[in-house]
């Protein structure tokens, strides 16, 4: 079992890396060696020999591995990227790159996502440096750049370019699952992900006549934009159940003591209450507009508009998500991947999703784990390029009242010290085990 001292340092180091401001505002603007040189350090002093690696100056992934108790295992990849989102400091309660300790509770932006599973992983390294413990299988550390935009600097790079860092290695696990969901109704639960919705970050252009804007003008860009980006708005998706959202509809169903009747998702999610948001957003495909780019001055009709849209697929759903979004746009409006990833999906009969279900049930034995799909996605996609396959296990317990989700890219981002520590004994269990 982790000692004594990782409990403290899993607390030190999340706010130590909170205080390195790694901020992704994309387009390579980041820099994360600082942070990287930190985790180097952490590894170093574990007796392992990490290894540097930059696509770009300045966006460095952190690798090492850690030998296993069997040789004949394959390998199992730990990874949490280093980045964040932007933070607006007048926005917040504390400045978002203090890592200030407060009545138990650490601040800061990448509290949860996911500077808290970094300093896990450093501090149960590190405590298996001073017990002598060892996983079962070999693991493979990598904490990575750039997740938070494209992760070509990041995991994308390491798969691309460095893949015998990773040999041997089959399954992975990261952010995003085994923490503590409440009910509302006394039940705690622990959603455990064994799958991820495809990314499909779409550029939409209009094309039409430019001209004086007091003249009549059927053929107007923005128009013909506005019309396309309000149908995809308003476009309802029909419900596609994947193997795992099936499994964590069958399992919650079972939980609440209702008929598990797949045939209509949306009135079983209504029975479901509050427990519905972790299956909600990945029973279909869905496509939000989020920016538009159009005109220059407010008295000429532009030749050309642009809007974004944040679209997200199903495991086997991009073919529908395409043909789609052809009859949305219509014949005025062309659209192509601004960024697309895959979608994934990893079985939940697997020994090794029982082994992290076994570990939280061993520190939280009130809980009930259900597997469920993440609506976005992680690094595991480009992973998945190397034959990994993903599951979100970041294990946390959370108090009620403490809405996770919500913290992801939000204000005020923070994390209970004792949700840190429950992480570090949980990840040991289930490290050691695996």
């Amino acid at each position: 079992m982790a000692d004594e001292q990782a409990l403290d340092e899993v607390v030190r180091f999340t706010s130590d890396l909170i205080r390195i401001d790694t901020t992704n505002r994309g387009g390579g603007d980041c820099r994360e060696r600082p942070a990287a040189e930190y985790a180097a350090e952490q590894l170093a002093g574990a007796g392992l020999e990490p290894v540097l690696l930059e696509r770009t100056p300045g966006r460095t992934n952190v690798v090492a591995r850690i030998e296993g108790t069997d040789p004949s295992a394959d390998a199992l990849l730990v990874h949490g990227h280093l980045d964040v989102v932007p933070a607006e400091a007048r926005d917040w309660s504390v400045h978002p790159f203090s890592g200030e300790v407060r009545d138990g509770v650490v601040w800061g932006r990448g509290a949860v996502d996911m500077k808290n599973m970094d300093a896990m992983i450093l501090a149960v390294v590190r405590s298996w440096a001073r017990t002598g413990g060892r996983p079962r299988r070999d693991v493979v550390v990598a904490f990575t750049a750039d997740e938070e935009a494209s992760a070509e600097d990041g995991s994308g790079f390491l798969a691309d370019r460095h893949h015998g860092l990773f040999e041997g290695c089959t399954e992975g696990i990261s952010e995003s699952g085994a923490y503590t969901f409440h009910d509302g109704a006394g039940r705690q639960l622990y959603p455990i992900a064994a799958g991820e919705r495809g990314t499909a970050w779409l550029k939409l252009t209009a094309h039409g006549r430019a001209g004086h804007g007091s003249k009549v003008n059927g053929e107007n860009a923005v128009t013909r934009l506005a019309a396309a980006i309000t149908r995809i708005g308003e476009h309802a998706w029909p419900p596609r159940l994947t193997p795992t959202v099936r499994a964590a509809l069958t399992e919650l169903a079972a939980l609440y003591g209702i008929d598990a009747n797949l045939r209509d998702v949306d009135r079983l999610l209504e029975k479901l209450g509050p427990a519905a948001k972790l299956v909600e957003a990945t029973v279909r495909n869905s496509a939000n507009p989020t920016m538009l780019e159009a005109g220059y001055k407010v008295n000429v009709i532009p030749g050309e508009a642009v809007a974004y849209v944040d679209g997200r697929y199903l495991p086997g759903g991009e073919e529908e998500f395409r043909t789609t979004l052809d009859r949305l746009t219509g014949p005025d409006v062309d659209w192509e991947f601004h960024h697309r990833e895959v979608a994934l999906q990893a079985p939940v009969d697997s020994p090794t999703y029982a082994k992290m279900r076994a570990a939280v049930e061993e520190f939280a034995p009130e809980g009930h784990v259900v597997p469920y799909c993440m609506s976005g996605g992680t690094d595991a996609k480009q992973f998945s390029r190397l034959g990994v396959t993903g599951y979100g296990f970041a294990p946390l317990k959370l108090p009620e009242g403490f809405d996770y989700q919500a913290l992801f890219h939000g204000v005020d981002e923070r994390v209970p010290v004792e949700a840190l520590r429950f992480g570090v004994r949980v990840l040991d269990r289930f490290l050691r085990s695996a």
